[in-house]
């Protein structure tokens, strides 16, 4: 559907727009154009979901971050009417409920067990062990065969090399977790694959914590162990978190390093700005830049009203359901002057990639230094590096939760 509600229709009676909404052919990287619709003529509009339901779509910078501060917005996912992502998602919560979809003080009391371990100070004591994997697949990629495969090469074992170092998780099993975890990131995933896929997590998270409980180790899951052994925390509880731990840990920032690298080879003059300097600001300044203009969460934040609220001339009532499109949130003119030009010296550290208020992203420090990494040596160490193929030939992750390309075949 196309017909677009006018603010405080009631969706009910009026035809609304299936969301996620299609990309227009030729523009991988922006959102969809009738997001921008959305945005300039009714930025807080109803939306049909692929389960019939009709939340409110929230697309501008300000009213994103107004809701998603506001405690009368909940994150609860067993609420009736939590706009579910997928069927996938819909059946996975009912097995596996991470503290990401609780309120307070229960989302509080699991997020405090692991906060330590991302912390900035924590995570930038990790980074030479970050520069010595980056690099140490540098070379690999440099003394064998091209083209290669960037996502299978690089982008995917960076991350789950990081993640399985803090867990406490064999890095020999990261075929079994990226298959799992791929398969319950996907639209197109049936419940019944998505239950068996969950299941199989859990069981593995489960043996985990087991062995940390009987022969503890320096990461986080026997921190988690401990925490089981004191009885502040259930060991399904446990396991729980370590699935999203590890889903998360890997799955988004090996997005952002392909997705961001194919974004730079279209952007030769930003690409050159990054591969010539040696100055820490800039290429922090450039991953805030690429995390803005890229946001792979192309599924919105996922929220329920607890009680009325006015906003933008709409009243969303109590047990409305509310989807905070945070793609386009960071393309609003608003927020950010010429937001559709990548601009690396930007540094737009304000924006809604990693959410905002008390559910934002716990391991945005690690994602941060991962990239910081990555993009400052990636590109200076092999600064010929370009695509093998035709834009159009590689294949993005239309049917994804999370947003980027499955394949990036590089050369140099």
């Amino acid at each position: 559907m196309s017909t677009i509600s006018a603010p405080g229709t009631d969706a009910r009676s009026a035809e609304v727009p299936d969301y996620p909404m299609p990309r227009a052919a030729g523009c991988p990287f922006d959102p969809p154009p009738d997001l921008y619709t959305l945005q300039a003529q009714a930025p807080i509009s109803r939306v049909r979901l692929w389960d019939g339901s009709t939340p409110w779509l929230v697309t501008r910078y300000e009213d994103i971050r107004t809701l998603l501060g506001d405690p009368r917005i909940s994150s609860d996912s067993t609420h009736p009417h939590y706009p579910q992502q997928s069927p996938a998602s819909s059946q996975r919560r009912r097995q596996s409920r991470s503290f990401i979809t609780m309120d307070d003080p229960e989302h509080a009391r699991l997020r405090r067990m692991v906060t330590a371990t991302f912390s900035i100070k924590h995570v930038e004591a990790l980074r030479p062990a970050i520069q010595k994997i980056v690099d140490g697949l540098v070379d690999d990629m440099l003394a064998g065969p091209k083209p290669v495969d960037l996502v299978q090469a690089f982008a995917l074992p960076v991350p789950s090399l990081v993640i399985c170092r803090l867990l406490g998780v064999p890095y020999a099993d990261h075929g079994f977790f990226q298959a799992n975890s791929r398969m319950l990131i996907k639209r197109t995933t049936t419940p019944a694959d998505a239950r068996a896929a969950t299941q199989r997590l859990i069981d593995y998270l489960d043996r985990l914590i087991g062995d940390k409980l009987a022969h503890p180790a320096d990461d986080l899951l026997s921190t988690l162990a401990a925490r089981v052994r004191a009885g502040e925390l259930s060991r399904r509880e446990a396991a729980d978190m370590g699935i999203l731990l590890l889903i998360a840990g890997h799955e988004t920032t090996a997005n952002m390093i392909a997705l961001g690298t194919l974004t730079l080879l279209q952007h030769p003059d930003q690409l050159a700005r990054v591969r010539e300097s040696d100055d820490p600001k800039v290429i922090a300044s450039a991953v805030e830049e690429l995390l803005r203009y890229l946001n792979i969460v192309h599924s919105g934040r996922r929220r329920v009203a607890l009680e009325d609220i006015g906003i933008g001339g709409v009243t969303i009532r109590a047990g409305d359901g509310v989807v905070l499109a945070n793609d386009i949130g960071n393309r609003d003119p608003a927020g950010f002057p010429d937001p559709d030009r990548l601009d690396i010296a930007r540094n737009p550290r304000h924006h809604v990639a990693f959410g905002f208020g008390v559910h934002q992203c716990l391991g945005q420090p690690l994602a941060r230094v991962e990239l910081q990494v990555v993009y400052g040596t990636l590109y200076r160490r092999i600064p010929t590096l370009r695509l093998a193929v035709d834009l159009d030939e590689i294949p993005f992750k239309h049917d994804g939760l999370v947003y980027g390309v499955y394949e990036l075949p590089i050369t140099w």
